[in-house]
């Protein structure tokens, strides 16, 4: 039981910076609950990698580009006060860090259920059989039928892992309660239909369907939206210094009531990511790479010079570095493929510092929701 728990601590990237400390906590739920979770620590872990990934390449080319220490979330209001100074600040990112961890999770945890790796779980058969859609003009229609993902399994196990250490009933408790929960929904609201046709001579009179996963970049890009869009809590301050009081809670309750169950949310305006931050785990963006050329770049992507340098007082140098790679490959019967070695110089670009007698007042730091 021990190995396996801390098996689950020391993979899994969103509960690094507490390993010894949060395993208490995390042995407690696992103690008191069915063995059998156990199954699924290894896909809990898998998961929770895959949402930390997912979340790198969604904020690639931006000031906060989810660093290792996003992965460092103290999720226990005893482990928030003890352990980090200052606390983690309930920023917009922090919502997106819990959201797509979440949904890692359970999304991870649904496709190996599909797969058959757990005996205890299978397909979602539930709608089989119901007549979803009778056209009658046309005659065709189409009736749940085949393998749905079982996106139920995938919560309900999700949900006994990701929120296991939220045992606090404070409003920071709650906001990461909620911001998993929509991360979850997002695995949910991006599901798809799959289809088979049937019929004589495939006129497709009829079709049985399916609900499947989609790739879960797409679900990447549903909760990058979500964190654009993300809502800041105007708290009542002075009731919810009240901590776990009935006052504090129902400041909570009210603010909450307003929310819709998919948008996320957070408490505090983003720091300024241009500079270096090392209490809060902020590197700041001098030696970041960014893009100025390349086929098939975005316009968020060819600003990636200017947002994270230029505007953050840095300026931009050109550096080239020679790649070796394979080339002019051909194939020799039989059966080899043979290549030659070509060089090229590529040119890549950096944020460096300025000439130190740049006036400072040229700066435009990072404010608010500006990454």
């Amino acid at each position: 039981m021990k190995r396996s728990t801390l098996l689950i601590l020391s993979i899994t990237g969103v509960y690094s910076a507490i390993l010894h400390t949060a395993a208490w906590s995390v042995n407690n739920f696992l103690m008191t609950g069915p063995k059998a979770y156990l199954t699924y620590s290894s896909s809990v872990a898998a998961g929770a990698h895959s949402g930390m990934e997912e979340c790198k390449f969604q904020f690639g080319w931006e000031r906060w580009n989810c660093p290792e220490s996003a992965l460092q979330l103290s999720t226990h209001n005893r482990l928030r006060s003890a352990f980090f100074s200052p606390s983690p600040p309930a920023t917009r990112e922090t919502s997106f860090v819990h959201a797509i961890s979440s949904a890692g999770v359970m999304y991870t945890l649904t496709r190996n259920c599909s797969l058959g790796d757990f005996e205890s779980c299978g397909c979602d058969d539930s709608r089989n059989g119901r007549v979803a859609c009778v056209c009658l003009a046309g005659g065709r229609g189409w009736v749940w039928g085949g393998c749905s993902d079982n996106v139920e399994f995938g919560e309900k196990v999700s949900k006994l892992f990701v929120d296991a250490l939220e045992t606090g009933h404070d409003t920071r408790a709650l906001i990461n309660l909620h911001n998993n929960e929509v991360g979850r929904l997002a695995v949910k609201d991006t599901m798809k239909r799959a289809c088979k046709c049937h019929g004589v001579s495939g006129s497709c009179s009829i079709q049985t369907c399916w609900l499947q996963l989609a790739e879960f970049r797409e679900i990447g890009n549903y909760l990058k939206i979500k964190y654009d869009q993300a809502h800041k809590l105007e708290m009542d301050k002075r009731r919810m210094r009240a901590g776990n009081s009935a006052d504090s809670r129902g400041a909570t309750a009210e603010t909450f009531h307003h929310i819709h169950a998919t948008e996320l949310v957070f408490l505090e305006d983003s720091p300024d990511y241009c500079t270096r931050n090392a209490s809060l785990g902020h590197h700041g963006t001098e030696g970041r790479e960014c893009l100025q050329t390349g086929k098939n770049l975005s316009q968020w992507e060819k600003r990636s010079c200017r947002r994270l340098c230029t505007e953050c007082g840095l300026r931009v140098e050109e550096r080239r570095t020679e790649v070796v790679a394979s080339c002019n490959c051909k194939f020799h019967w039989c059966c080899t493929v043979r290549c030659e070695q070509c060089r090229t110089l590529v040119a890549k670009h950096f944020c460096t510092r300025r000439d130190s007698t740049t006036p400072n007042h040229i700066r435009q730091r990072n404010r608010g929701h500006r990454r």
